[in-house]
């Protein structure tokens, strides 16, 4: 009988130093059994380290027929301090996949708006690759990133290379330029004039801090994109990711096992939305 909680192995093949406190980490499960690899973007694994816990991370590459997923980490306690100190060929527990996916049935035929912010790029990097993937099955593509400085942006070369997709655009901002910063200035929302998709029927998909998210989804309401065709990726502490402790309950519903991928309108009946 299958245990929840007995993470695989996995095994570090890549270490990649995204900005100063982001590494994103290549895994390779030992053992192919099992549902984790059956992934899905938007989904999430918790990942363990003796001697410093377990925690959620979301899954930061398309589902692949391997034994291989990438993660994103940024660095901000003992857990993730001590994943930045791994080397490649350590060992780490990986359990999942769970939580829900992003609705890519549903954005099919439809133009797309892409918000991240900082590290909030990595949840919505699977869902990007997968719709370049099958590029003909969805419309117009707007991705708009904002990150605190230029240093700060994760997956710089391949952000660059999705302009060369079909009816794309890429939008930067930055809240603090340098001297090589040549773009917007300012939080992600000065970027909305430049899109060039019609709001009320296009579907938006976000993931980056609580307040980038509560400002941009405020503007766009105010474009008048639906609230049921608003989707973010919410920031819950998830301590088992299976529903069972309750660290993530709102209201009848779990982030962990419900979301963590909800339209606007489900955040609002759910009092999480302001």
């Amino acid at each position: 009988m299958r245990n929840e909680y007995l993470p695989k192995q996995a095994v570090i093949e890549k270490i990649v130093d995204e900005t100063a406190d982001v590494k994103t980490f290549t895994l390779r499960v030992k053992d192919k059994s099992g549902d984790l690899l059956k992934y899905k973007p938007g989904q999430f694994m918790m990942l363990s380290l003796p001697g410093y816990g377990e925690a959620p991370f979301t899954f930061a590459s398309s589902p692949a027929k391997s034994s291989r997923f990438q993660i994103s980490v940024k660095k901000i306690g003992s857990l993730t301090g001590a994943m930045h100190n791994l080397k490649v060929k350590d060992t780490v527990g990986a359990r999942g996949p769970y939580g829900n996916t992003f609705p890519l049935d549903k954005m099919k035929k439809r133009d797309l708006l892409f918000v991240a912010g900082g590290i909030g790029m990595a949840p919505l990097r699977p869902v990007i690759q997968q719709v370049f993937k099958n590029r003909k099955s969805y419309g117009r593509v707007e991705i708009v990133y904002g990150a605190r400085t230029p240093k700060d942006m994760i997956y710089t070369d391949e952000v660059k290379s999705w302009r060369d997709e079909a009816d794309t655009d890429i939008h930067l901002t930055v809240d603090v330029p340098d001297e090589s910063w040549g773009g917007a200035c300012g939080v992600v929302c000065v970027l909305f004039p430049k899109i060039k998709i019609n709001p009320q029927t296009s579907i938006a998909v976000l993931c980056g801090p609580p307040l980038m998210i509560k400002f941009a989804i405020f503007d766009m309401l105010k474009l008048r994109f639906k609230e049921e065709n608003i989707y973010a990726s919410l920031e819950r502490y998830m301590k088992c990711g299976i529903g069972k402790c309750g660290h993530c309950y709102v209201k009848g519903k779990y982030v962990c096992t419900d979301g963590p991928n909800f339209s606007y309108a489900e955040m609002k009946k759910l009092g999480i939305a302001s």
